[in-house]
């Protein structure tokens, strides 16, 4: 059975959210401020986590950020904050999805399913359990590690199932309208602005210099491709 864990203040919301995934046959943990939800995060086992950002003692920005650095876990960012800019930094910190509040229940299960089906694919199958090794930059597929130059480099879910469509990929040039139906496969906050925020983030991790990358390029008017 998946383990989920919601981080949310308002129980109501947060009780909705869980009777909903536990009619689907989850199973579900709750906490109700950042603090108790990063010390879970952290110390527990999840198969992904929904994370509100407006929490009382650790902000969801914050609690996104710890676990993104020591954990390979979808997180899925439930919130009322709609600007663009907030968005932006919770996926530069390491969420795969967002939703806004309000949202209907069905809604973020189709989501949750989506992740988890994409995630366990990605991991699962014994397809994709060999390694990729382009110039310096190596994907180990099964282990879902990359290295660079020999040095590990630890990159978030969606950067590294972007990284590694892309290598096996390589010199074809990709929209960001492909490549967000290509990975994340639902309707959910505008493909620019995720797919530029994923590119930006892997860019600074493993290109020498983000202003003449020598790995992703970006093709003006067209999109990206992994240069060879």
């Amino acid at each position: 059975m998946k383990r989920i864990l919601i981080v949310e203040d308002e129980i109501s919301i947060a009780e909705l959210e869980r009777d909903y995934l536990e009619i689907n046959g989850f199973q579900v943990d709750l906490a109700e401020d950042g603090e108790r939800g990063l010390a879970l995060g952290l110390d527990s086992e999840y198969d992904l986590i929904i994370l509100d950002l407006m929490l009382p003692k650790v902000d969801g920005f914050e609690v996104c950020r710890q676990i993104r650095g020591k954990r390979n876990v979808p997180i899925l960012i439930v919130s009322a904050k709609k600007e663009d800019i907030d968005i932006i930094r919770g996926l530069g910190l390491g969420a795969d999805d967002f939703i806004t509040k309000p949202f209907k229940p069905g809604e973020l299960v189709a989501r949750v399913k989506a992740h988890l089906a994409r995630y366990d694919r990605l991991t699962g199958s014994r397809e994709v359990s060999d390694e990729v090794q382009i110039r310096g930059l190596l994907v180990d597929r099964g282990a879902r590690r990359v290295f660079l130059n020999g040095k590990e480099i630890v990159l978030t879910t969606k950067e590294f199932d972007l990284l590694t469509f892309l290598m096996t990929n390589p010199n074809r040039v990709f929209s960001k309208d492909q490549l967000f139906e290509r990975l994340w496969g639902i309707d959910s906050l505008g493909d620019a602005a995720t797919v530029t925020v994923h590119i930006r983030k892997l860019r600074e991790k493993i290109e020498e210099d983000t202003s003449n990358p020598q790995y992703i390029e970006t093709i003006w008017g067209a999109g990206y491709r992994f240069k060879v």
